[in-house]
Parts: structure tokens; C-alpha cells; sequence
């Protein structure tokens, strides 16, 4: 696949040496450190990186303007986000708050497929972390995950035996990868894994991270059945490293309003494709008003 020209700009930006006039090299380090921050929150008040940087308010819109002329990121109305690209995926911060209501359906019809007293398999995205509000009503279960935050919303649930990945902890997705992560993994077996990913391209799951794509396919492996939870905007980006195809899913869950030509693209697969109906939310929010 070719390289997205973006993400080149943003490697090589963040990989520039320091040049040898001090100020110049001030400049440079502390726009890395922007590009960082805001790769971190996804989304800064411009405002916000003055106080954190100490510099003036020109000095930012300077420096931010150089970035965004460059493709790294975006501005608008006071604010500079960052746009996730094939090579790096965005913080799990920024990721939650984006398409929420469509992972909220998805997760409530992945919740579905769950029986008492099995032992799961749950990834750290955020599309699989909104499945923790409905897993009490399921328990007992033993769920495995490497995701802290999936940790601390399930540390205090009945009934639920959590058994929590160790290995090398990363800060952007909150969650812990790498070989010890997937040695634990290869010593246990479960009966689903659910999982989320960043695209889909030619008819197969993609993310940013070689690690990512490696902790979680050991997770697919040590599974009796996979679910992949998907809304619709992940057909519309590209990431750079290959997990599976969708033929090798169980099942794979969208969200209505997945184009339909999509989906007949999906059924002439032979992929189990199931639509989530966003108009769930809205009559559970109708009937708790």
C-alpha cells in the first residue's frame, strides 16, 4: 500500500535534528513538543498551549501555522486538532468523544452476543470500551483485557473476574502491548474476542500500530469467535499495517448508516454482516426521560 504523503511529512517532521542556531533549535523542539500534545488530546485550545509553552499568543499562531501549512494539523476558531493519519492513530481521549452514539449501538448489539459465564477477550478501543456498561447485566464473566481504562470501569463489577495484561504500557491508547502482553495472551484461551480497528481497505482491517495489529491478533488467535465492531466512518480511512480479513470475523458489526453499497459489498463476501440501529439509543433515552 502507499505511503499516505502526510504521514511521511509528520515522520519526518518529528524526526528533524535539532539545528545548530540556538534559536532556531528552540523553535523546532517546541514545535515538536506542540505536535505531541496535541497528537496526545487530539484537540487544544490555542490558548491553552500559550500557558503550557510560555510563549505569546503570535508566537503559537506562528508556530501552528507552520505546522498546518505542512499537513501535520488543523485549525480552527482557536482550536488545533489532529487528524489521525495511516501512520499514527490518535489518543484514546480524542477517539472516544468521535462517533459516539454509532459505537454506543454497536456495543449494545455486540453485548448480544455474550452468554453467562463465559471468558471474553476485550481490546482497549474505544468502540469495545462502551460494552463495559453492559456486561453486569451478563455476568458471571471473566474478562481479559490490556485496555487500563476498560480495567478501572470494571475493577468494582460484581460478578465479573477481570484479569488485567501487563507488558509495556502506552500512554496514547491507554493500554499495555508488546511481547510480554502477547506472551500472556498465547497462555489463555476464551470463547470471543471483540475488537475494533482503525479502517478497512480492500475488503480487510488495517491500524496505524505494528504492535497494536500484533497484541490484538494474538488475542483473535487464543479465541474460539471473533466480533469486529466497526461504524461506518472506518471505510473511509487507510492505516499502513494488515490484521485480517473481514471473512475471518464471525461476525462484524456496523452501525446504520453504513453506505449501502458497502454493505452489499460485505454480503457478497459472505461476511455476517449485522446493522446496529442507532434508533435504539433514542427510545432508551425516551423511555429513561
Amino acid at each position: 500500500m502507499a505511503q499516505n504523503p502526510q504521514d511521511n511529512s509528520l515522520g519526518v517532521f518529528m524526526a528533524e535534528t535539532l539545528p545548530s542556531d540556538s534559536r532556531q533549535a528552540r523553535q523546532l523542539a517546541r514545535r515538536q513538543l506542540i505536535a505531541e500534545a496535541v497528537m496526545a488530546a487530539g484537540a487544544i485550545r490555542i490558548e491553552e498551549l500559550t500557558e503550557r509553552f510560555g510563549i505569546s499568543l503570535m508566537t503559537a499562531h506562528r508556530d501552528i501555522d507552520e505546522m498546518v501549512e505542512r499537513g501535520l494539523l488543523h485549525k480552527s476558531r482557536g482550536v488545533v486538532s489532529a487528524t489521525p493519519t495511516s501512520l499514527v492513530e490518535s489518543s484514546d481521549i480524542y477517539r472516544a468523544t468521535r462517533q459516539l452514539e454509532e459505537k454506543q449501538a454497536i456495543a449494545e448489539v455486540a453485548a448480544g452476543y455474550l452468554e453467562t459465564g463465559q471468558a471474553i477477550f476485550l481490546d482497549d478501543s474505544t468502540t469495545v470500551l462502551q460494552m463495559a456498561r453492559f456486561l453486569p447485566a451478563k455476568a458471571p464473566l471473566t474478562v481479559i483485557t490490556n485496555s487500563l481504562t476498560l480495567m478501572s470501569e470494571l475493577k468494582n463489577v460484581r460478578d465479573i473476574t477481570l484479569l488485567g495484561l501487563g507488558g509495556q504500557f502506552h500512554n496514547w491508547c491507554n493500554a499495555f502491548m508488546g511481547r510480554m502482553t502477547r506472551k500472556e495472551i498465547a497462555s489463555l484461551r476464551a470463547d470471543m474476542f471483540f475488537v475494533s480497528m482503525s479502517a478497512i481497505t480492500d475488503d480487510t482491517v488495517f491500524h496505524q500500530s505494528a504492535e497494536t495489529v500484533e497484541t490484538k491478533r494474538a488475542m483473535f488467535e487464543s479465541s474460539q469467535k471473533r466480533v469486529l465492531m466497526m461504524d461506518n466512518t472506518k471505510f473511509e480511512r487507510r492505516a499502513l499495517h494488515s490484521f485480517a480479513h473481514l471473512s475471518e470475523f464471525d461476525v462484524v458489526i456496523v452501525n446504520q448508516g453504513t453506505p449501502v453499497p458497502i454493505l452489499h459489498r460485505l454480503q457478497d463476501l459472505g461476511v455476517n454482516v449485522v446493522i446496529a440501529p442507532l434508533k435504539m439509543l433514542a427510545v432508551r433515552k425516551t423511555a429513561e426521560d
